[in-house]
């Protein structure tokens, strides 16, 4: 299911990541690679704030929605 799917304060692993390449790389110099732990911090129209390696990141739901976990 996608990241969207989450609910604050729930964790999951990531299973894979579509999009692409370029959406790819960005994602993953932000930490977000496949096997790691995210975990939503919060939630609000558009934007979701996640914690992945001890830092927090902003994403849009567009690219949440390419985060599979």
């Amino acid at each position: 299911m996608p990241l969207t799917m989450l609910n604050s304060g729930e964790a999951a692993a990531i299973r894979r990541i579509g999009g692409k390449d370029e959406s790819k790389r960005f994602l993953e110099n932000l930490g977000f690679t496949v096997g790691e732990e995210v975990k939503v911090v919060s939630s609000n129209h558009g934007n979701i704030i996640v914690q992945v390696k001890e830092s927090r990141v902003a994403v849009s739901q567009g690219i949440a929605n390419k985060i599979i976990v």
